[in-house]
């Protein structure tokens, strides 16, 4: 069993006005970063490796939190949102009303056009899951984080997350052998450096 400890990267323009950013590449906003600096990952994680999405929001992230050795991981890219990026949820159901509605609640099925749904990201993730073979962090994205979840909860995202995790802290997983894996700490603050 390893350990991969997940963090969400900082906040960008495009969080802030509530715009769907998916592969887009947009790197953080000087409010992300200001909230970033001078924090790190808890000290009981020193020893983890660290990798991150080829991002650039994931990886000033990684930086900022003191990543040593980084390394890029394909697997951890966003969802892609397809024709969705860039724009609201709000203006989506506005736009598309009960097609969009119907589309949000198939959870894992849930597919954007020209995009991917999250259970194409379990199916990414899977083989990267398989391949951890030390304590990992991992910074990356909340469809990515979601689909995690989806997995250790065994949560078809239909309805109410069984968990509620706050997004500016770090989320503990188990990582068996064949990729199975489990909660072992959620919400896990980072610290002063």
């Amino acid at each position: 069993m390893v350990k991969l400890m997940v963090i969400r990267h900082g906040k960008t323009d495009w969080n802030l006005n509530k715009k769907i950013q998916g592969r887009t590449d947009i790197a953080l906003s000087p409010l992300g970063r200001e909230e970033l600096v001078g924090r790190r990952v808890p000290g009981e994680f020193s020893g983890f490796g660290w990798v991150s999405s080829p991002l650039k929001r994931t990886r000033e992230t990684a930086e900022l939190l003191g990543a040593t050795d980084l390394k890029l991981e394909p697997a951890l890219v966003e969802m892609s949102w397809g024709d969705w990026e860039g724009q609201t949820l709000v203006g989506l159901r506005e736009k598309y009303g009960d097609e969009f509605r119907y589309n949000e609640a198939r959870g894992l099925q849930m597919t954007p056009p020209g995009g991917e749904s999250p259970a194409d990201v379990v199916e990414r993730l899977r083989p990267w899951l398989k391949s951890l073979k030390a304590d990992t962090v991992a910074v990356t994205h909340k469809g990515v984080i979601r689909a995690l979840k989806s997995l250790a909860y065994n949560w078809d995202m239909t309805d109410k997350a069984p968990v509620s995790f706050d997004w500016a802290t770090g989320h503990l997983f188990e990582v068996s052998e064949s990729g199975d894996i489990r909660p072992l700490r959620i919400n896990i603050s980072m610290e002063d450096a």
